[in-house]
């Protein structure tokens, strides 16, 4: 299978079900060391670029992480700035949910469109958010996702035996202000149809969800003529959630939503053309604006013109996942 038709397997954010052999070589790693349950210091940096990686202290001392005796070591760290201590952000994968401090590693076995999913405060807490990946015998796929809402600020860390690593997720710009301020950052960067997508203290909620956008709503008809100037007779829910004639298109869905329909197709993977003006989705470019190297999954589709927050690799040996908030 190749990266892209793995990764397109969970674009939709829909929680995958693990194969029966990941289910019986599942591991937790309870033999492992804790941390202590600590909250995180806060950043005392300047604050960085948008797009910039957080620097190699942000991820904590990775050469502690224990061998995977599965397929990789998944270590979870607290980068809440000392909103949340370690007994207070946890992790679920396959039924099993622990707290950082009683447990931070997932000796990772082999599944295919896996889960990993993260609160803040407690097990059930409406703060949540989630990374998805297919792990193969010594393969790696994944990546953090904004295609259904943001929830938490996620980013990760892959680290392989020939010495690849390669972070993806929010940036840390990001992760070193308050959730406030970046609530308020979105309501000051989107236009006047978007604000209100940030109106739930505990989500961003992407705009194919929200009611305006849909049928009947305010925006139903945001899409309507620059989609039909194209040549597209589809709803502006369905141009946001590459769904309906668009499911299997992605060219078309990814082109309409970077408003780039209208631009020779050899133009319409270029970058720097992405958002010129509306209408566009708006939503997904501020995840790009404020993502590692300006990769984010934004929308279904998202991953043409190698745009989205995926990374995959051979010979993976541990990936850190830092939780803020």
């Amino acid at each position: 299978m190749t990266a892209s038709a793995t990764k397109r397997r969970w674009r939709r954010g829909a929680l995958g079900l693990l194969t029966a052999s990941a289910l019986a070589s599942a591991t937790v790693a309870a033999s492992l060391p804790a941390q202590a349950a600590q909250p995180a210091e806060p950043h005392t940096a300047n604050i960085a670029p948008a797009g910039t990686p957080p620097p190699e202290e942000f991820w904590g001392d990775v050469a502690s992480i224990p061998p995977a005796q599965n397929e990789l070591m998944v270590k979870v760290i607290n980068q809440t700035n000392g909103e949340y201590p370690d007994d207070q952000v946890y992790w679920t994968f396959n039924g099993e949910t622990h707290s950082i401090a009683e447990q931070p590693y997932l000796d990772m076995p082999a599944n295919n469109s896996g889960r990993m999913e993260f609160h803040l405060g407690a097990p059930d807490s409406p703060l949540t958010d989630f990374i998805e990946f297919t792990v193969g015998e010594n393969v790696f796929n994944g990546n953090t996702t904004r295609v259904d809402a943001f929830g938490l600020k996620l980013a990760m860390r892959l680290h392989a035996d020939d010495g690849f690593d390669a972070a993806f997720g929010e940036d840390y710009e990001t992760f070193q202000e308050s959730r406030e301020a970046t609530f308020q950052k979105f309501r000051e960067e989107v236009p006047e149809e978007f604000k209100h997508l940030a109106d739930d203290p505990n989500r961003i909620i992407a705009p194919g969800s929200s009611p305006e956008f849909q049928d009947g709503g305010a925006q139903a008809n945001y899409f309507t003529d620059y989609a039909n100037s194209v040549g597209v007779n589809e709803t502006t829910k369905n141009i946001f959630g590459c769904a309906g004639t668009l499911g299997g298109d992605a060219n078309k869905c990814a082109a309409l939503n970077r408003h780039v329909a209208d631009l020779p197709e050899d133009q319409q993977h270029d970058p720097s053309k992405f958002y010129p003006t509306g209408p566009a989705n708006y939503y997904a470019k501020f995840w790009h604006d404020h993502n590692i190297d300006g990769k984010s999954y934004g929308f279904p589709y998202d991953d043409v013109a190698e745009q989205a927050s995926y990374v995959s690799h051979e010979g993976p040996q541990w990936l850190v996942v830092a939780v803020g908030w």
